[in-house]
């Protein structure tokens, strides 16, 4: 058996992170590593004990929900109230960082970003990352890794296409092949 590699092992965790998200508007999870090792972790949600979008709604200001903390910035504050240096460390995240927690991000002494998906790319984060010496990579999940019985699923369903096909000639049986493919590779 292969294992995942560091990278995906981060990314899967940021994305296991983002489905505790309380803003409905679009669900981020960001994890810290130090020394290949997970020191924090964080989702965009409200305040501890506060009302959440997915309670009352989003509260949009200028475009922006003001009620959420993004999940980086969630990461950064759990690592200043448990005291968790950051200088040196990295950061895996599941969208690319808006421009404040890019700023946060620096401030911190965080080296290195990953992100999973592109979200706003920001020109102005990418020329503070980089004149801050900040290396920035996209990562995108590998998402099969999460599920390692993935083939076996994908084969279970094309044997169903198939038997559908023989007696049922009235559905569109390539359209079903099709989606499946989708569903269980990610092909388009």
């Amino acid at each position: 058996m292969n294992r995942i590699s560091w990278n995906q092992y981060y990314m899967a965790q940021s994305h296991l992170l983002a489905l505790r998200s309380t803003c409905t508007r679009l669900e981020v999870g960001a994890t810290i590593v130090r020394d290949k090792r997970i020191i924090a972790g964080g989702y965009n949600g409200s305040i501890a004990g506060g009302v959440h979008c997915i309670d009352e709604g989003c509260y949009v200001i200028d475009n922006h929900c003001v009620r959420t903390i993004h999940a980086e910035m969630n990461a950064l504050l759990q690592c200043a109230k448990f005291g968790a240096p950051t200088d040196g460390a990295e950061i895996y995240v599941t969208h690319f960082p808006c421009l404040q927690c890019c700023k946060a991000i620096i401030q911190a002494g965080i080296k290195c970003v990953y992100y999973a998906m592109d979200y706003k790319n920001h020109p102005y984060a990418l020329e503070l990352f980089e004149q801050a010496g900040v290396k920035v990579e996209h990562v995108p999940l590998q998402e099969e890794i999460l599920d390692r019985n993935i083939q076996e699923k994908f084969q279970f369903v094309t044997n169903l296409l198939e038997r559908i096909s023989k007696t049922d000639d009235s559905c569109d049986i390539e359209e079903l092949y099709g989606a499946a493919e989708k569903l269980f590779i990610g092909k388009k």
